[in-house]
């Protein structure tokens, strides 16, 4: 309805700061009490690439740390920080399980057709915990497939979604929008279509946020 809560969060799935932010996101809403309707609002996801570039199989981590960061020695200092910041929301983030940086235009397509058919945020969670947590390859079909019958939806359904290429199109006019929008980096929260916050903010930042948001 057009008077529900809005939350909407432009975000990639390999992007740990977005893990982060969603983290904080959701502790910030469980401060509300249950009748508040920010509570309960679903949040609506929108994808930005943080390497759209990739190939779709992707390419080894190694190689990607090497060309952003210099090498895995740098790209483990830069870690620090964001292993610490993961540690006080709950995430144990096992970066050196990952063995290939995925383009994830294909994980923003099934978020989407999840998020079509209901709230998207389990499946979102889910696979930010397979690639950071667990490793897996969230570039796969078989995996990201595998994933969404995880998150309760049809397997078989998000499998033939995937391979048919389907909604390519469309995720990189949306995330194209996003840049055009002003979003230069994610996390990128937006509530109720008026206050938008850039980062993955503490929840009392967040909280803020919503309140500016009821009187706009």
């Amino acid at each position: 309805m057009a008077d529900e809560f809005q939350i909407d969060v432009i975000s990639d799935v390999v992007c740990p700061w977005c893990f982060i932010g969603q983290r904080r996101l959701a502790a910030a809403l469980l401060r509300l009490p249950e009748s508040d309707d920010a509570r309960a609002a679903a949040i609506r996801w929108h994808p930005f690439q943080l390497n759209p570039d990739l190939p779709r199989d992707g390419i080894p981590r190694k190689a990607y740390l090497e060309e952003k960061f210099g090498g895995p020695e740098r790209a483990a200092q830069i870690y620090v920080r964001v292993s610490a910041a993961g540690a006080t929301v709950g995430i144990p983030f096992a970066f050196d399980r990952i063995q290939v940086q995925p383009n994830t235009r294909d994980a923003h397509r099934l978020i989407a057709w999840a998020q079509a058919r209901r709230d998207a945020s389990d499946l979102v969670e889910r696979l930010f915990r397979a690639y950071f947590i667990d490793g897996r390859a969230i570039g796969d079909h078989a995996v990201l497939a595998a994933i969404a019958g995880e998150a309760g939806f049809d397997s078989t359904a998000a499998r033939v979604l995937l391979d048919s290429g389907e909604g390519a199109d469309a995720i990189a006019v949306m995330d194209q929008r996003a840049r055009e929008i002003g979003v230069q980096g994610v996390p990128f929260f937006i509530f109720n279509q008026h206050i938008a916050v850039s980062g993955a903010q503490e929840p009392d930042v967040l909280l803020d946020a919503i309140a500016q948001a009821r009187t706009g």
